[in-house]
């Protein structure tokens, strides 16, 4: 007999933690749909090919790879085992886990382009799966919340972006907060001023590390990469360019020799001045020349958000991709979107005890089950307790009371209905507040009043 255990990565929730995700998922969804976004779901796993080439190497690393059914290997000859896992991979694996939803949209985008609306705006909230090293804040399996548009090239949506991360956010409790946004072409013309053109690609995934690796390992990375010394000395800027109120002049002046990083400064001048004209006050965005984000398909405006003063990473990320479509056949379509780490946003609000004001799901009033007269009575009036919309349930055997208190008190039920002898003589139900004691002598309508009343 084997032990029960846990896949690495992974975790169990039980309704405790299930009514407080579901409080994000609701709060997330609530605003998703305040924002004109519709809702959409793709399946767990995806063709390969769908999936690989979108996320850069490591990326296509920490792919959940599926073995294709039956004699997965029965065709494979001692040629194909010497290859490298890369050939061995598509000849033994057709499908994988979906890594993230953006990809999986595209592919849905590009499928059924004729029958939507353009611009298309969808939310989707489902789990997707990395094989990453597991660890605090880091699974390998974990829910996103995303909201994406294509079809348009309008810098409203990035804009619009910012609002909604300020909307969702502070409904979640989370105050402290941080929007850090670049821009890919300001990295592409970093590459081109150093002398690196083409290579944007391992710029970006290196200096996507800098905060959890530091500037000497960065260097060490890109000298790996195929960078020269004299090209890596000339990053120094972007390690000391000012986030002040005036962001973007010092790199504006350094980048000054490069069309495709001033058009990527003025996208993001004009985010800037729409914000403020949406009305967004003390907008907690800042400019980061070092944010890169290491998907590859991303080519304009780049999103991280930061909960600050927990040891928590982004809690959410996204990005403005002008051509994933382009990779099914299906060129021109540009997109923006953003993706909420649920799981990472749930370990940010218990660290910083937010769900004390999270609303319960669970039963709100429990009917207790004395002999068999008290149980057909409670099953009369137990419809007419969920009807009026009241969280409600019979306790299903005839036991001693202690024992029925137990298991309300466990459940953290607030409220118990006793219905004894004397209760189906007058009418008058019990109802025992279990948090301070009191009980009340009520007629079922005065109940659902008073239950209506505090929920």
């Amino acid at each position: 007999m084997s032990k029960p255990s846990l896949a690495r990565g992974t975790r169990d929730f039980g309704p405790e933690q299930m009514a407080k995700r579901n409080f994000i998922f609701d709060t997330i969804r609530r605003s998703f749909q305040r924002y004109g976004f519709l809702p959409l779901e793709t399946p767990a796993f995806e063709n390969l090919s769908v999936l690989m080439g979108k996320y850069g190497d490591e990326g296509d690393q920490l792919l959940f790879k599926i073995l294709n059914s039956g004699d997965f290997s029965g065709k494979l000859v001692a040629q194909d085992w010497q290859e490298g896992y890369k050939p061995l991979t598509t000849k033994i694996s057709e499908k994988g886990l979906r890594y993230d939803l953006t990809v999986p949209f595209a592919r849905y985008v590009a499928m059924n382009r004729g029958t939507l609306p353009m611009p298309f705006k969808r939310y989707q909230i489902q789990p997707v799966w990395r094989a990453d090293r597991p660890q605090r804040g880091r699974y390998r399996e974990f829910y996103q919340c995303d909201a994406d548009v294509v079809g348009t090239d309008s810098l409203l949506c990035e804009a619009e972006i910012v609002l909604l991360l300020h909307d969702i956010l502070p409904a979640l409790g989370i105050i402290d907060f941080t929007v850090k946004i670049n821009n890919r072409k300001i990295l592409t013309g970093i590459a081109d001023i150093i002398g690196a053109h083409g290579m944007e690609g391992p710029l970006c995934v290196a200096i996507d590390k800098l905060d959890k690796i530091g500037k000497d390992k960065v260097v060490e990375e890109l000298l790996e990469r195929g960078f020269s010394g004299e090209s890596i000395g000339q990053l120094d800027p972007i390690f000391n360019l000012s986030n002040e109120d005036e962001p973007f002049t010092e790199l504006s002046d350094w980048l000054a020799e490069s069309p495709v990083a001033l058009k990527g400064i003025q996208e993001l001048e004009e985010v800037w001045a729409m914000v403020k004209v949406l009305g967004l006050e003390h907008a907690k965005i800042e400019f980061d020349v070092t944010l890169a984000r290491g998907l590859s398909y991303y080519t304009g405006a780049i999103f991280e958000v930061k909960a600050n003063n927990v040891q928590i990473g982004s809690i959410s990320g996204g990005g403005r991709y002008d051509n994933l479509t382009g990779t099914f056949g299906v060129p021109g379509i540009s997109g923006v979107g953003i993706s909420l780490g649920v799981d990472r946003i749930y370990d940010v609000m218990e660290e910083l005890n937010l769900f004390k004001d999270a609303q319960s799901t669970g039963t709100q009033v429990m009917v207790s089950n004395f002999d068999e007269a008290a149980f057909t009575f409670g099953l009369s009036i137990l419809p007419k307790l969920r009807q009026a919309g009241i969280n409600s349930e019979l306790y299903p055997d005839q036991v001693k009371l202690k024992k029925q208190l137990d298991y309300a008190d466990r459940k953290n039920i607030p409220f118990v209905i006793l219905i004894g002898s004397e209760e189906l003589n007058s009418g008058l139900l019990t109802l025992k507040n279990m948090k301070s004691g009191e009980q009340q002598k009520l007629k079922i309508e005065d109940i659902i009043s008073l239950l209506t009343a505090a929920s």
